[in-house]
């Protein structure tokens, strides 16, 4: 059997199925390998996929919540659902939801993108969470489709 490590080297496996290369910038292979170091069964890999799909109907729940708030215009519960969200998608590797997730949860603390500075109007942190709500959505979606491709759904 292939260690994670060799299986990164390759594109694709004779079957036809997606390796780590198809994932671009959306997963970092090296977390990613972490994970599926944990499987016992490297055809099946029950156990990586469990915990990905858990993460799909958690991020799915959290943007719901998020959407929730946004319409309350409640900014420090996005923050908390931010940062909830930036841990969940940093253990997968999932970089670009992170890093979305990330600014979610400053702009909720009244902070500019990189927490450094204080904003004060909450008009403009609200829109500017409901504007990297969007983008994380469609980040999500794009590790989605590549992690379901890679596990064959």
């Amino acid at each position: 059997m292939a260690s994670a490590a060799t299986q990164s080297q390759d594109v694709r496996s004779e079957d036809g199925s997606v390796g780590f290369a198809d994932f671009g910038d959306s997963i970092d292979s090296t977390t990613f390998e972490q994970i599926l170091e944990m499987d016992d069964d490297e055809d099946e890999r029950e156990f990586s996929k469990s915990i990905v799909y858990d993460f799909f109907a958690q991020a799915d729940t959290t943007f719901s919540k998020m959407d929730e708030n946004l319409k309350k215009k409640d900014l420090a519960q996005l923050s908390a659902l931010g940062h909830f969200l930036k841990g969940s998608s940093a253990t997968l590797g999932l970089t670009k939801v992170k890093d979305s997730c990330e600014k979610i949860q400053h702009f909720g603390a009244h902070k500019d993108e990189t927490g450094t500075k204080d904003e004060e109007d909450d008009e403009v942190c609200l829109a500017n969470c409901k504007r990297t709500i969007e983008q994380a959505k469609g980040e999500f979606t794009e590790a989605e489709e590549k992690l379901k491709k890679f596990y064959r759904d």
